[in-house]
């Protein structure tokens, strides 16, 4: 490993960029740039095909914000060249969307308020993002979906591998950041028939490393077959309510939506979230705790400052069951008087910046899994993470589990259901977990959206947490 390289690309812009925030300081009361070079490759391999191709997300270009007359305005651009010229188009443009703003309903924004701070981040990459060896990577991810396939009834096996390298600058008049990062994500994905039946499983890892994540699938293979293979022909669940105990992928799926979404303030703004009402009220068992953030983890989405050039945090949403603070974007902080959580993120520099999640997850307790299966008098084992749903202005929660593994009188059965809806109130689920595991494990293969689109990727997870939701 090594310490990523900051962009020669930006480190080239660096000087034009801060020479154009001096011309629009004189005409607005405050003025930003966000510099994005975000590039990667895309590796897939089945038994028909191999492929190699540019990640569909990179991007390179650059977003101004300025305050002026009450109100913020944004600008993107792809090129700088001249920067007088620029500055006058930007101006031109910019200076057109406050009168029009000033004359608008629009919402109460006070300005910015930006300690000064110079800071430059680099993580930790492998030397394969800035030098890859294709033919070795497809020959791993060969190897591995050949291992794939070998399984008795199996199909189809894809594999997949992305390496992404970002970096981004931000600068105003008290801010002048710099960061690079980087981390690569492999999944498999199998199809298996029985008896002229099929069901799919899949897996994957993520992670700041390189091409070795791939060599450590192998080992993985095995169950997930076995999975699958059971998932045939499986009945479903009778709906009720049950005791479940969640692996740390669906357990982060209900932290994603149960207190995610929930909790983005821009929602407070406009009073589309109950749980502005319920800060600091008791809305979960004493023993949980959850967090939101992109600093002290390093997963798909974590970073050093966010897209508003506000430092990565570790927020504390639920303390011993209490509900103790929202995330938040700079200008719904300024808007709701509260700082901002460093949650602010731009699907790309085209697009507008809103509050969103980063590494969402839950925290430890004591308690072993085999400790909650013997402590499960009729229930499952959840696990299978599909997609979720919740009504943050009502807290109302769905989530689609793969399958759910039966556990009598302490034992696990060996009998299967699939699929699995889980449906709930979410402060009754939360009041009902009753022993959470001792390791956190992060998932960030995924991708959420904001409604139906601005997208970004984002992680969840925690320990094996036992609780109590209706099943259908």
């Amino acid at each position: 490993m090594i310490e990523a390289k900051q962009s020669e690309f930006l480190l080239g812009c660096r000087d034009k960029l801060k020479e154009l925030i001096a011309i629009l300081d004189r005409d607005f009361e405050y003025a930003s740039v966000l510099a994005t070079d975000v590039t990667g490759l895309t590796y897939s391999v089945n038994q028909k095909t191999t492929s190699v191709s540019q990640l569909r997300d990179s991007e390179r270009g650059f977003v101004v914000r300025v305050y002026k007359d009450g109100g913020y305005s944004e600008y993107s651009f792809n090129e700088i060249g001249d920067v007088h010229t620029l500055a006058d188009k930007i101006r031109n443009n910019l200076l057109n969307q406050s009168r029009i703003l000033k004359n608008a309903a629009k919402l109460d924004t006070p300005l910015l308020h930006e300690e000064a701070v110079t800071r430059e981040f680099a993580g930790e990459v492998s030397e394969e993002f800035y030098e890859p060896d294709n033919q070795m990577i497809l020959g791993k991810l060969k190897r591995l979906s050949d291992k794939g396939a070998s399984y008795d009834g199996v199909i189809n096996c894809s594999v997949t591998y992305n390496m992404k390298l970002i970096n981004k600058m931000f600068i105003s008049r008290n801010k002048n950041l710099i960061q690079g990062w980087g981390y690569s994500l492999v999944s498999c994905f199998f199809v298996v028939m029985k008896d002229e039946q099929t069901q799919y499983n899949y897996f994957g890892e993520e992670g700041w490393q390189g091409s070795d994540i791939i060599d450590k699938q192998y080992e993985r293979f095995e169950a997930a077959y076995d999975d699958a293979v059971a998932m045939i022909g499986a009945p479903n669940i009778e709906p009720g309510e049950y005791e479940i105990i969640c692996t740390p992928r669906a357990a982060g799926l209900i932290a994603h939506e149960a207190f995610g979404h929930g909790v983005e303030m821009d929602m407070f703004v406009k009073d589309r979230a109950i749980a502005k009402q319920h800060m600091g009220e008791k809305l979960a068992s004493t023993i949980t705790n959850m967090y939101d953030g992109a600093e002290g983890v390093k997963q798909t989405a974590s970073y050093f400052f966010d897209d508003e050039g506000t430092l990565a945090q570790k927020t504390q949403i639920i303390r011993k069951g209490y509900l103790v603070s929202g995330i938040c974007d700079a200008l719904s902080a300024a808007r709701l008087h509260v700082q901002p959580t460093g949650n602010g993120r731009r699907e790309s520099f085209e697009r507008k910046a809103y509050t969103r999640m980063t590494n969402t997850y839950f925290g430890t307790q004591a308690n072993t899994l085999e400790e909650m299966i013997k402590a499960t008098q009729y229930g499952f084992l959840v696990d299978g993470v599909e997609s979720g749903m919740e009504d943050p202005k009502h807290w109302g929660i769905q989530c689609m589990l793969a399958r759910a593994k039966e556990i009598r009188n302490g034992v696990l059965t060996g009998k299967v259901f699939t699929p699995v809806v889980l449906t709930g109130y979410v402060p009754d689920l939360l009041s009902n977990i009753s022993m959470l595991g001792t390791d956190i494990g992060l998932e960030g293969s995924g991708y959420c959206g904001k409604g139906y689109k601005e997208w970004v990727v984002v992680s969840d997870g925690g320990p094996y947490l036992k609780t109590k939701v209706r099943l259908g």
